[in-house]
């Protein structure tokens, strides 16, 4: 049920909120930065290969031009899925690198600011094909947590770039407003 709203930890309990989502061909998650996206994508994976399936991983960050490109890389997830490749950003070199393939028949976990909108949702569905299961989940957690989560985790190279990639988040969110839309609403667990 779109939009349908759960309040557990994306880093432990019972299922909904460990991450453990029903079977599906593709999940998007998406949330704010420092949120916990990764955290829960990463878990999810590590359960996927656990139980012996072999699932590949889209990081919305491999999609955004830079810093000022949210947008871009969110609109730019929907041609991934449909071409079935993408050109992964070097963030170091600042500037794309060699094509990168994503194939049906294995799980797919999508992950970043900006994964779902309608129009990805869609191209998730084509992705996924005929009778194929697509999952999304927004993953909540307050302003100064996630603050203090990203800089911890990304340090001096984020900090001058934190508020104007908010403004970015603000904007596209206002537009998007993904938690309407998704399955599930988690709230982003601790670091």
């Amino acid at each position: 049920m779109r939009g349908a709203e759960t309040r557990g930890s994306a880093s432990g309990g019972t299922q909904g909120q460990t991450g453990r989502v029903p079977g599906f061909e593709v999940l998007l998650i998406d949330g704010r930065s420092g949120a916990g996206k990764t955290q829960l994508a990463d878990r999810l994976l590590a359960e996927l290969r656990a139980a012996g399936q072999r699932p590949e991983v889209l990081r919305v960050e491999h999609l955004y031009p830079g810093w000022d490109g949210l947008a871009a890389g969110s609109s730019a997830l929907a041609a991934a899925l449909d071409t079935g490749e993408y050109r992964p950003y070097d963030w170091v070199a600042e500037r794309f690198g060699a094509a990168q393939r994503i194939g049906p028949g294995r799980p797919l976990v999508i992950e970043g600011c900006g994964a779902v909108t309608r129009e990805n949702l869609a191209a998730a569905a084509r992705f996924a094909g005929p009778g194929g299961r697509v999952r999304s989940r927004w993953v909540e957690c307050p302003a100064a947590a996630r603050r203090e989560r990203a800089l911890a985790r990304d340090g001096e190279m984020y900090a001058p770039h934190w508020e104007r990639w908010a403004a970015q988040e603000e904007a596209h969110y206002a537009r998007h407003r993904p938690w309407e839309i998704v399955d599930e609403v988690v709230a982003g667990g601790a670091a």
